[in-house]
């Protein structure tokens, strides 16, 4: 491995971005063939650094039928460009299954073509370089210029050489990494242990079909998805599946069009501009806006089960919400020992099983690491987590000229729409309009028929409503 080269700053890029996922590419996406500046014609010059080989999206959840939650509009460009190269109905055609796709008559495409119609646009991108782990992001005061040191990487996953990038600005969308509870942490972290994420979960498939007893964990999309999997796959009378979860119900996914409006350009600019607690209280409230199942796959899971009836008996299957995993661990070398509590009982018990899915989520990865050498710069909540602008610009320190964007890494300040594929265009045209200074993006003025909040200066881009609401002043 040689020493780091370090290219003439007075060559910068004018956006690195960190992690290919579908926000970034969306972001490389739009921002191919764009002018960098007003009234020029030479485009953005960019580079997009992902440590993984190539790009795949969720590869042990591509379950065989499992469909998105969203609409094949909400591909990685339409709804800021309809007329994009990169659109899916442009990788349709493409790939010559246009007329297919029309006369299948699906608004909400399986997982394994979102993840096909991906590939094919980071497979088509120039600028995008897979197998380059970012290890550090600093501030070059003499140059005014981020300084973005990578490590290239072998097929081997081994250290192949060292690189640096300057660049006016940064994008970072290094995504979210699974969650797991602690009580189950050393037992997922065994090698031999029978606990998987379902991250993981259709490379485990095979085995976990062959174990005489399983357990998930989770209420969300995944539990439901991987309980139907093993369901289906499992012979009547003989399933032996626990399906177990925190909430209090296998709840639907709030999916009302109203509803759905929290997942609009409005509601996230209203959801900005309210104050630091009242976003805190929010979040954990709006859980079935996102944690939530879908109608279609709750029906599913039921109409199973009942087939399973026709012939007289029950399908040898436990679903049961409200249960907490207290402890857990092995029992002899194969199987794992749940300590269960029931919470609105109060009571407790254990069960045994020969495996254990973990359906819990996943959670932002942790930027310190990554940002260490800009903290000096980065100004924080009352949290300690970093402040955001209505730009999804981090707010530093104003001696920094350059910009660090974040995708989906602003849950916090821009609520639950944060990971939801249907924002990512106008996330990233949002993005690219503010670091150009123009609009090669126009954005819509209204995205909601509700009007979120009584004041209009969170979002002045909304008509004045008639009558007009006239805002009171308090008195103490």
């Amino acid at each position: 491995m040689t020493d780091r080269p370090t290219p003439e700053p007075d060559q910068p890029h004018d956006l690195v971005g960190i992690g290919i996922g579908p926000f970034n590419l969306s972001l490389a996406a739009l921002a191919h063939g764009v002018p960098a500046t007003p009234g020029h014609h030479q485009p953005l010059t960019t580079a997009f650094y992902e440590q993984r080989p190539a790009f795949h999206w969720h590869p042990g959840l591509l379950i065989d039928g499992a469909t998105l939650q969203v609409p094949f509009l909400a591909d990685l460009v339409t709804l800021a460009d309809p007329a994009s190269p990169w659109s899916f109905l442009n990788y349709l055609r493409d790939q010559d299954r246009l007329y297919p796709f029309y006369f299948a008559e699906r608004f909400h495409i399986q997982r394994t073509e979102y993840d096909s119609y991906c590939r094919w646009v980071s497979d088509r991108l120039p600028g995008l370089h897979y197998g380059h782990q970012v290890d550090a992001v600093r501030w070059n005061t003499e140059h005014a210029l981020f300084e973005v040191d990578f490590t290239q990487i072998d097929t081997h996953g081994e250290a192949r050489a060292l690189g640096r990038a300057h660049t006016r600005n940064v994008a970072i969308g290094v995504g979210t990494e699974p969650f797991i509870p602690d009580p189950l942490k050393p037992l997922a972290e065994a090698e031999s242990a029978p606990v998987i994420h379902s991250a993981d979960y259709l490379h485990h498939r095979e085995h976990l079909l062959k174990a005489p007893h399983i357990t998930v964990i989770g209420s969300g999309q995944s539990g439901a998805e991987i309980f139907l999997d093993l369901l289906r796959a499992r012979p009547a009378g003989a399933e032996k599946i626990h399906w177990l979860a925190r909430t209090a119900a296998f709840a639907p996914m709030e999916y009302s069009k109203l509803g759905l409006e929290h997942f609009t350009p409005d509601y996230s600019r209203y959801f900005h501009a309210l104050p630091e607690s009242v976003r805190d209280e929010l979040i954990p409230r709006q859980w079935q806006l996102h944690k939530g199942i879908d109608a279609d796959t709750i029906a599913a899971i039921h109409d199973e089960l009942y087939r399973r009836t026709l012939h007289g008996g029950w399908p040898d299957t436990t679903l049961t919400p409200g249960v907490r995993v207290r402890t857990a661990g092995r029992v002899a070398t194969t199987r794992v020992e749940l300590h269960l509590e029931h919470t609105q009982q109060g009571t407790r018990s254990r069960l045994t099983t020969d495996a254990v899915v973990l359906a819990t989520g996943y959670r932002e990865r942790p930027l310190d690491n990554l940002l260490n050498g800009l903290d000096p710069y980065l100004r924080r909540d009352a949290s300690a987590r970093p402040r955001i602008d209505d730009h999804f610009r981090l707010v530093l320190d104003p001696t920094v000229t350059g910009h660090v964007y974040v995708q989906n890494a602003e849950r916090h300040t821009h609520g639950v729409g944060a990971p939801d594929l249907g924002l990512a265009a106008w996330r990233s045209a949002t993005i690219l309009n503010d670091l150009i200074g123009t609009t090669p993006y126009p954005l819509p003025n209204r995205t909601a028929f509700t009007t979120f909040g009584l004041n209009p200066a969170h979002n002045p881009r909304i008509p004045t409503p008639s009558p007009v609401l006239t805002p009171l002043v308090q008195t103490n």
